[in-house]
């Protein structure tokens, strides 16, 4: 009765819940949006709502220091609030900052504001190792999670409307060959919405959270491979290693609770044009591989995005992997993410940048946006004219910055104007090349002004 349901499409927190699964040897508890989560989505898992927190009559310390911080407002969103916390509780590093509780809490949005007290909360109950019921018990849990890992493909329904959980990568392959027509489901950050905004009805779901093999990174000297089903929080650390662009991008993916659940392969293979990931794994010429049956092919990811919301995927196909070419030590990697609100918020604009650089010359540039049309797209012009160009001549980039008008008709929505998304994508240029040229970021970075902000205090 806790858990409400609040926007119903996994932006505002109310619905939060956490699900705990076995890796490495021990129960991660995540918190995911129950509004936009399909009950076979659980299987295998530990569902943890609001009211098992409390055990032996003594409230969970999460609960605890929210009522000594005076944490809770009307009380709507506080059972959200208070899982998240929980699943900060159990996953943090200690010490805890202050802007990883914000990162915390940044999925659950309460109107009431107050933020302060709850983010006092969380640094006195998270401060310290795990002492409750679930830490206590962790070694039971480790083992009854184990014993429901038997597997077998899962297929309930019959052969006009069912939910399948297929095992491996082999059995997936050949169901969705057999129902070409059947809708694939992730992490379901957006499906969910189909049926709570769309109010379709899904006949048939083929859910991969199961299919092993596809959760797998591959990290070799030169590639990072990422399974189709890999989450962006697993995802994240390897990425933020090509560089500290990807990383903080994906910080600003959605919300804990979207990156808990939301996969890599599930937001390029969606094909949205503001999907944030693809405009960058473009700009660092990423490649795809798809499977149909018992064949693979591979392509490089820019050509996949054929129009909108339409791939080069033949039904039946489905995307096993993602590679991602690590930089080299003459490239530079530039990412930016522009959103009306900072945290959690779909992008106006999204612009990626390679540069690979002779000296102070560029000597190649891949350039990629999302946001700006019906797919991500390179800027072939814009890259045509940054070739050659000096970083210590910045009277020289006009052109570079005047050509991404001809790369890009933007599109006019309620998110921004096409004038401002031009607007944006031409100072973006700019700002990429200033920061390669100085080779600083700091001054030209809201994050960088926070850290200036929190080292002065």
């Amino acid at each position: 009765m806790g858990t409400k349901e609040g926007c119903a499409e996994g932006d505002c927190g109310a619905c939060t819940v956490a699900l705990g699964r076995v890796r490495g040897g021990r129960v991660h508890y995540e918190p995911v949006n129950a509004c936009i989560l399909l009950l076979g989505q659980v299987d295998g898992a530990e569902l943890v709502t609001v009211e098992d927190l409390a055990a032996g009559g003594e409230l969970h310390p999460v609960q605890s220091a929210m009522v000594d911080a005076h944490g809770s407002q009307c009380g709507f969103c506080t059972p959200g609030i208070v899982m998240s916390l929980f699943t900060l509780y159990h996953a943090s590093e200690r010490p805890l900052s202050r802007e990883a509780v914000n990162d915390a809490l940044a999925g659950n949005l309460c109107r009431c504001t107050g933020y302060r007290p709850i983010v006092d909360a969380a640094l006195q109950a998270c401060g310290e190792q795990p002492r409750d019921a679930f830490s206590t018990n962790a070694e039971h849990n480790v083992q009854g999670l184990t014993a429901l890992a038997d597997g077998q493909d899962v297929f309930i329904g019959d052969e006009t409307r069912f939910f399948a959980a297929p095992a491996s990568e082999d059995s997936l392959a050949d169901l969705y060959a057999r129902h070409p027509d059947a809708t694939l489901v992730a992490g379901c950050t957006d499906v969910g919405l189909w049926i709570t905004k769309g109010m379709a009805e899904i006949e048939k779901v083929i859910w991969l959270g199961r299919a092993a093999g596809l959760d797998v990174i591959e990290e070799a000297s030169d590639t990072l491979g990422i399974g189709a089903t890999v989450t962006h929080a697993e995802a994240h650390p390897s990425l933020a290693r090509i560089d500290p662009d990807l990383g903080e991008l994906m910080r600003r993916f959605g919300s804990w609770q979207v990156r808990a659940s939301g996969t890599v392969g599930g937001n390029i293979a969606n094909g949205s044009p503001i999907g944030d990931l693809a405009p960058a794994l473009i700009a660092l010429s990423s490649a795809l591989e798809l499977r149909h049956g018992d064949a693979t092919r591979t392509i490089p990811l820019e050509n996949f995005f054929i129009a909108y919301r339409r791939q080069d995927r033949v039904p039946g196909e489905f995307v096993r992997r993602i590679v991602v070419p690590k930089l080299k030590g003459h490239e530079v990697f530039r990412a930016y993410k522009i959103s009306k609100r900072f945290d959690e918020d779909i992008s106006a604009a999204m612009g990626a940048f390679k540069f690979t650089l002779d000296g102070r010359r560029i000597a190649e540039a891949r350039v990629a946006f999302g946001g700006m049309g019906a797919t991500p797209k390179r800027a072939l012009e814009t890259e045509q004219a940054l070739a050659g160009l000096s970083l210590d001549d910045p009277s020289s980039w006009g052109e570079a910055m005047a050509a991404i008008a001809r790369d890009y008709q933007p599109l006019d929505d309620h998110r921004s104007s096409a004038a401002y998304r031009a607007t944006v994508a031409r100072n973006l240029v700019f700002k990429a090349l200033s920061e390669t040229a100085s080779g600083e970021t700091r001054a030209t970075r809201i994050i960088g002004q926070r850290d200036a902000l929190q080292a002065a205090e």
